[in-house]
């Protein structure tokens, strides 16, 4: 492996033009958690998928190491390269049309820069909903999100980023472009490249573009908040919520006391619903058709919920106004962690019946170790929860780094115990590789490496992502 250097940078602008490369930002070599420090040889903005192909196929000829960049907001390292010849980073950000919508295939094309709060916005205005939603969707790219098959507060009734997407474009690590931009919901014509590219983490090649799945806007949203008595009850209350209304149900986040008294405690100018914080609660949307009214359509879940014990006070949206300010509540939820400061985050999924016992046998693990405290939070209605552990009050992370490793071992071991995932929706980046090979299958894992060592036997894409040893 070679590194980008100023040979390779003269090679490029020789082939390309002056404008594609542009001087490293420290942005580039940052992730949110401050976890890893990146490096980088040249960073290059390319504005077509065939100056993409160009970038790649050069990178290829001369064995220098791309790292494919979206917005930088993934939570694994994926996006910076620690060690190592210094590589090209390749950043999509040029790449951000909305190619084309089709409102009545329910389709949009988009290219892999775009942003995700505009692909919602150019569905909106084709009287559509693309229903992928991430605290990041501000400045998150949809690039990024297919690459990581990111998942958000509506994989409940939409599914992750994989199943809302029909179609990429992709440059392929030999240079080649894949023209997949398909418009079919039906095409059985040999191996899926589409599902092998989606959360490959930029490993397999690069996605410059991608048919979406749009779906018809709700007449009616309805959001609420539930205090409920545990989470057993929580799960009760969503399988109720389920056979009432259905799979108009597009969230249903549980929400622990921990996290709204990190809100008060940082975060005060965030209204919170209860005077009280309660221990357990959930967070619930509702899409409604027309004709029916999502108000009266929680009221009545709520005293269905009451009347078995299920729930105790709650608070049912009457206005945008206060759609807004309960789904900030738990919007701002990681960013009062941020502000904390874990000592250690877990993005786990274990089968949702279960997850009361992982919740219970969590917190006696991590007592075991110290007097931490645990923010249990999240996408309750599809087994995702955000397990993240914290310092005592008047503590800094920093102050227990050494025991980091120790707490991220108890939990993933009890994770795998309970035959969930130690990466629910994050990904794997560089951060879980070890965990990878820990708790991977065997045969899944020889799959995969012969699958990179096929379609990249140069090992220019993305190294030491996903399988470290690659």
């Amino acid at each position: 492996m070679n590194p980008a250097d100023e040979t390779f940078a003269e090679t490029i602008r020789a082939r390309l033009g002056d404008d594609i490369l542009r001087p490293v930002e420290p942005r580039y070599l940052e992730e949110p958690r401050r976890r890893f420090a990146g490096q980088a040889g040249l960073l290059a903005l390319p504005r077509t998928t065939e100056q993409v192909a160009a970038l790649v196929r050069l990178a290829s000829e001369v064995r220098v190491p791309v790292v494919p960049y979206g917005g930088g907001t993934g939570l694994v390292g994926g996006q910076v390269m620690v060690d190592g010849p210094a590589p090209l980073i390749l950043s999509l950000e040029r790449m951000r049309a909305i190619r084309a919508v089709y409102p009545t295939e329910n389709i949009l094309i988009a290219e892999a820069g775009a942003v995700l709060a505009d692909i919602q916005a150019a569905a909106e205005a084709a009287n559509r909903l693309f229903p992928l939603s991430l605290a990041a969707q501000g400045s998150c790219r949809i690039g990024g999100n297919l690459a990581t098959n990111a998942g958000g507060v509506n994989v409940l009734r939409y599914g992750n980023a994989r199943d809302l997407c029909l179609g990429l474009e992709a440059v392929l690590p030999s240079g080649e472009i894949w023209h997949g931009l398909g418009r079919l919901r039906k095409d059985n014509t040999g191996y899926d490249l589409r599902n092998l590219l989606i959360g490959s983490e930029g490993t397999l090649g690069v996605i410059t573009a991608a048919s979406l799945k749009l779906f018809p806007r709700p007449a009616g949203l309805g959001t609420a908040i539930f205090q409920v008595a545990s989470p057993e009850a929580a799960i009760d209350l969503l399988a109720l919520a389920r056979d009432h209304l259905g799979e108009t149900v597009s969230a249903f986040e549980l929400i622990h006391r921990q996290g709204l008294d990190f809100l008060a405690e940082v975060l005060p100018d965030v209204r919170q619903p209860f005077d009280t914080p309660p221990e357990w609660s959930v967070l619930i949307e509702l899409g409604l058709p027309a004709g029916h009214e999502p108000e009266a359509a929680l009221e009545a879940l709520f005293v269905a919920a009451e009347a078995r014990g299920l729930v105790s006070d709650g608070v049912i949206a009457q206005s945008a106004a206060q759609h807004d300010a309960l789904w900030s509540v738990r919007e701002r939820i990681p960013e009062a962690n941020r502000l904390i400061g874990s000592v250690s985050s877990h993005d786990i999924s274990v089968p949702i019946s279960r997850i009361p016992d992982f919740i219970r046998q969590g917190g006696e693990a991590i007592a075991a170790l110290g007097p931490f405290r645990v923010n249990c939070f999240g996408h309750l209605g599809d087994g995702n929860l955000h397990y993240n552990v914290f310092p005592p009050k008047g503590h800094d992370r920093t102050e227990f780094d050494d025991q980091r490793a120790a707490i991220k071992r108890a939990v993933h071991d009890l994770v795998h115990e309970f035959e969930g995932s130690v990466s629910a929706e994050h990904g794997v980046g560089r951060l879980k590789t070890d965990d990878l090979e820990r708790y991977g299958d065997p045969a899944k894992l020889t799959a995969m490496r012969a699958i990179k060592s096929a379609l990249d036997p140069r090992g220019i894409m993305n190294p030491g992502a996903v399988l470290s040893d690659a």
